[in-house]
């Protein structure tokens, strides 16, 4: 199934992705981050604030966002 997947990390993109039907905000997170850990990102679905059991659905918009930038106070 397809989503839309806005990672905020960095240089930051946006783009459709692949996932498997039955695939965890937790999943697509640690697929998706490759380092950090999920208490340092504000992840939401479809604009509201999830929880990492949340199961995707067909056309959802998952935004990951750090809550720190690196080298701010």
């Amino acid at each position: 199934m397809r989503v839309l997947m806005i990672n905020n990390d960095g240089a930051g993109f946006a783009d459709y992705i692949d996932v498997e039907p039955g695939t965890t905000v937790e999943q697509l997170f640690s697929q998706q981050v490759k380092s950090g850990k999920a208490v340092d990102y504000l992840i939401r679905v479809n604009r509201l604030p999830t929880h990492r059991e949340q199961v995707l659905q067909e056309s959802d918009r998952i935004s990951i966002t750090a809550r720190k930038i690196e080298g701010a106070r």
